[in-house]
């Protein structure tokens, strides 16, 4: 006898599998990174990001447009800091003439419409390569949050749709809601990277921005790779705190506590497809070890099935030229 259920029918053709097609990637759901740095007319790639940049200001204004050309509609900004300008208190981070500051007005004069996300942690600014001020070789919680808050208000000033505290200090969601309210901030929003690991999958990332720590790791803020229930905890507790979006960094290994979330949350929730996800990719096509953009996509397409509602990745214009 015959099975009467033939689930390959639905495979047979292309047009067939498009029909029922369960997670599709799209333009819009790309945050693209962008990282600015200081002068003229510069492009610099980096070395451990191939094909990824580094931009100046006037540059950046180039790129943000030929990104809202292709259908992006969010870009995150990070900033490189000069070493002049770094101390241990994020002085630099709350200058008003920033360089962060600078850029998202020129994003926002470039294409009004972009929406502008910020990135709100130290570690740029500091001395030491932390993502909160240090004591005794200790981060400091509280006082970490009063610039954290400081930072933020700054960006909305200039034009920021979207703070993203990227810290993992307790509380710094709810004091960054209060102060944004206080100054009648009311329509900027927070996307908390709730959910970020302790991960050896950012070292290209703290090469860009030469943001490595100067002295032991960050395993004391972020989270251990090894729980997973803590993740849920994370989540509610920002979202309670005023987290309009809630984030999970890394992306490919961390799909699990991506889809536990969606399970437990209605928020939004955005990954991080970080920097070593994009280097490993690109040096083993680059070797002719793996097809470039069927892993890409492959890889992508599992963070969409998992539940994720935005995708932040360096492979965005890659991707974008494929599925349009």
């Amino acid at each position: 006898m015959y099975p009467l259920n033939r689930n390959r029918r639905l495979r047979s053709k292309q047009s067939l599998r498009n029909l029922i097609k369960e997670s599709s990637i799209h333009p819009h759901d790309f945050i693209v990174p962008l990282f600015i740095i200081e002068g003229n007319n510069l492009k610099e790639e980096i070395p451990s990001m191939p094909n990824y940049f580094r931009y100046s200001l006037d540059n950046v204004k180039k790129e943000v447009k030929q990104l809202w050309s292709i259908g992006v509609q969010a870009v995150l900004l990070f900033v490189k800091v000069e070493d002049s300008l770094k101390d241990n208190f994020g002085t630099e981070a709350i200058n008003n003439n920033g360089l962060m500051q600078r850029a998202i007005k020129e994003v926002k004069n470039s294409v009004p419409e972009m929406t502008i996300i910020t990135d709100v942690a130290l570690d740029p600014y500091s001395n030491y390569g932390h993502d909160g001020i240090v004591k005794n070789n200790k981060i400091l919680n509280d006082q970490t949050n009063i610039v954290l808050s400081k930072m933020a208000l700054s960006h909305a000033k200039a034009g920021a749709d979207i703070v993203a505290p990227s810290d993992m200090m307790d509380g710094r969601v709810l004091s960054i809601r209060k102060t944004l309210e206080d100054n009648s901030f009311h329509d900027t929003g927070i996307m908390s990277y709730a959910v970020k690991y302790a991960s050896s999958f950012y070292g290209p990332f703290r090469d860009a921005l030469d943001s490595k720590p100067g002295f032991g790791d960050k395993q004391t803020y972020q989270m251990d790779f090894h729980n997973r229930s803590e993740a849920i905890s994370e989540a509610k507790s920002d979202i309670e705190e005023g987290a309009d979006i809630i984030m999970v960094k890394p992306g490919i290994s961390y799909l699990d506590i991506l889809r536990d979330l969606k399970n437990e949350i209605n928020s939004p929730i955005a990954i991080y497809q970080v920097s070593g996800e994009y280097s490993m990719l690109k040096a083993a096509a680059k070797q002719g070890w793996l097809n470039h953009d069927k892993v890409m996509m492959e890889q992508l397409v599992s963070m969409k099935r998992a539940g994720a509602t935005m995708i932040a990745s360096y492979f965005a214009k890659d991707a974008i030229k494929l599925i349009s």
